[in-house]
């Protein structure tokens, strides 16, 4: 089983990126965040015609994640389970492959940063943690009473010093804030596996390139999209990869495509 995750900056304007892509790679899902459309306006007939399936919590001009199958998908739960957000941040499906169920989730953190013009405003990093603090406790229930889960995305999270082309610079970030590690770390003691690290301890693998002149060039990238398997499922996890060659498109978003292979 192949899962894919993508941050694709709005889904209308990199369609054909995506299906270009989808037919090359032929994942079994495939996991989209900031799809940035609404129900009527996602090409659910393009994607149709590359062989998948697509279940949307979609949001105008903003946010917005989508699962898409090779496989027949039931949408299980629309945003987080007690946590009341009038943003489009988290889809999760069930779908059977072969003889085994799933639950995978396509999800989309907030971001966490003031705006530019008022650097003191925490209202947006408080919204993070309170999101970031019910993901927790969905995942944790998710372990109790599921075998086979995914959840993957944008968690705008940088983990470690390895993940960050200049961790100097990142200092105070709402990505690399320590508030926003210790949860992320939390579900990884808990038994969530990040896929890439866990078979690429030691190797800088970046996710998303920011649109200033030369970032993806000189490659001064970030790590902060991730694919976090159940320990049953990690016991199959066969190989992880990034495949910088999306973002290097044109018309590209500036996130890139994190994949994940599983034994049947």
């Amino acid at each position: 089983m192949k899962v894919a995750t993508l941050n694709i900056n709005s889904v209308n304007a990199r369609l054909n990126n995506l299906c270009a892509w989808l037919g090359k790679n032929n994942p079994d899902i495939m996991l989209l965040q900031e799809i940035k459309t609404e129900f009527n306006n996602f090409p659910f007939f393009d994607l149709q015609m590359q062989g998948y399936e697509a279940k949307i919590l979609g949001q105008k001009s903003y946010n917005g994640v989508a699962i898409l199958s090779r496989h027949p998908l039931e949408t299980a739960t629309e945003n987080l389970p007690n946590f009341p957000d009038e943003n489009a941040r988290y889809l999760e499906c069930r779908v059977k492959i072969g003889a085994q169920n799933y639950v995978i989730a396509s999800l989309y953190l907030p971001n966490g940063n003031p705006p530019a013009n008022t650097p003191s405003d925490t209202s947006k990093f408080e919204y993070k943690l309170k999101w970031m603090d019910a993901l927790l406790s969905h995942a944790d229930n998710l372990l109790r009473n599921k075998k086979n889960v995914i959840l993957g995305g944008d968690f705008n999270v940088i983990m470690t010093p390895q993940d960050v082309y200049n961790p100097e610079l990142f200092k105070g970030d709402a990505l690399y804030r320590p508030e926003v590690q210790t949860r992320l770390r939390r579900m990884l003691r808990a038994g969530w596996c990040d896929t890439y690290r866990a078979l690429f301890p030691q190797t800088t693998g970046y996710t998303f390139w920011d649109y200033n002149a030369g970032s993806f060039q000189n490659d001064l990238g970030l790590r902060i999209d991730y694919i976090l398997s159940s320990p049953a499922l990690t016991d199959r996890l066969i190989s992880s990869r990034i495949d910088r060659d999306f973002r290097a498109l044109e018309k590209a978003s500036d996130h890139t495509v994190l994949i994940a292979e599983f034994k049947d």
